[in-house]
C-alpha cells in the first residue's frame, strides 16, 4: 500500500478569496486549449487554409470565454440533474455553491457544445471546425482536472488489495484504487496522444470531435470499473452499471451518430460538387 500524500487542496487564502488546486487545473486546461488552438490556427493559415488569421484568433478568444461558462454552468447543473437531484431540490440554494465539489464531466460537455454552437451561429462560422480543433486539446484539461480530484481525495476507487493501494480521508480506513490517477492518464495522457496527432488530417468537420466522444466514453466506461460508484446513487442496474457508464454508453452513441451524419453530408457534398 501506498500512504496517500495528504495535500492542502487550498494553494493560498486571502480573506474570502481563495485559490484551490482543482480550479487551477481548471484555468490550466483553458490555458493549455487556447495556445494550442491559435498553433493549429497559424498552422492552417501556412497552409492557406485560413484566409483572415486576425478574425479566427478574434474569435477564438471569444469562444474560450463562452466555454468556460459552459463548461462551469454545463458541469454544474449536470451534476445536480445526473448524479443528486432529489437532494438539490430539497436544498436549491447549494446549487450555486460550487466550492463544495460537484462537477459532472457528461453535464460540462453538453455546455460547452451549446455554449460553443450557440457563439459559432451568432459570429456566423463552423461549428465542426472549431470542435475538432478544440477537442484535440481537450484531454489536457481532463488529465489536470483528474489531478484536482486526487489532490482533493474525492472519485476515489474502489476497495482493492493492489500494491499501490490507497487510504483516502474521505473513503475509509479501506485501502483502494488511486482512480483518479488511472484517468489522468487514460483520459489525460493517452487520449491526447491519440488525437494531438491527428490535427492536421483534412478530414470532414466534425469528425475529430465524433472520434473524441467514442474514445472518450470507452476508456470512461472501463475506468469505471475501477471508480466508487457515487453513494447517492450506488449501481443504477445489473448489479454493476454506473451512472458514469450509462452516461459515457450515450455519449459513444451520439458520437456514432455524427459519424454518420458527417459522411452523409460529404457524400451530399460530393454529389452536389459533380453534378456542377
Amino acid at each position: 500500500m501506498i500512504p496517500y500524500p495528504r495535500l492542502d487542496p487550498t494553494i493560498i487564502k486571502i480573506g474570502p478569496f481563495a485559490l484551490r488546486w482543482y480550479g487551477l487545473m481548471y484555468l490550466l486546461g483553458f490555458v493549455a486549449s487556447y495556445i494550442l488552438v491559435k498553433r493549429q490556427i497559424r498552422e492552417e493559415y501556412r497552409q492557406g487554409l485560413v484566409n483572415d488569421f486576425k478574425r479566427e484568433e478574434g474569435l477564438l478568444e471569444g469562444i474560450v470565454v463562452a466555454l468556460v461558462a459552459g463548461v462551469i454552468l454545463g458541469g454544474r447543473f449536470g451534476y445536480v440533474l445526473f448524479y443528486n437531484l432529489p437532494y438539490f431540490l430539497h436544498n436549491p440554494i447549494e446549487i450555486f455553491e460550487t466550492w463544495h465539489g460537484g462537477m459532472s464531466f457528461h453535464g460540462g460537455a453538453i455546455g460547452v457544445v451549446l455554449a460553443g454552437w450557440i457563439y459559432c451561429k451568432r459570429h456566423d462560422t463552423d461549428f465542426f471546425k472549431w470542435a475538432d480543433r478544440f477537442v484535440v486539446t481537450v484531454p489536457i484539461g481532463l488529465g489536470l482536472g483528474r489531478i484536482g480530484n486526487f489532490i482533493n481525495g474525492e472519485l476515489f476507487g474502489r476497495p482493492t488489495d493492489v500494491p499501490w493501494a490507497m487510504i483516502f480521508p474521505q473513503g475509509g480506513l479501506v485501502p483502494r484504487h488511486p482512480s483518479q490517477l488511472y484517468e489522468a492518464f487514460f483520459e489525460g495522457v493517452v487520449l491526447f496522444s491519440i488525437l494531438w496527432p491527428l490535427r492536421g488530417k483534412r478530414w470532414p468537420s466534425g469528425s475529430k470531435l465524433a472520434l473524441f466522444f467514442v474514445l472518450y466514453g470507452i476508456i470512461r466506461f472501463f475506468l469505471e470499473f475501477f471508480r466508487e460508484p457515487d453513494p447517492q446513487l450506488g449501481f443504477i442496474a445489473f448489479g454493476w452499471l454506473t451512472m458514469g457508464q450509462l452516461l459515457s454508453l450515450l455519449l459513444m452513441f451520439l458520437g456514432l451518430v455524427l459519424f454518420l451524419y458527417v459522411e452523409r453530408k460529404k457524400a451530399r457534398q460530393e454529389v452536389a460538387h459533380a453534378a456542377r
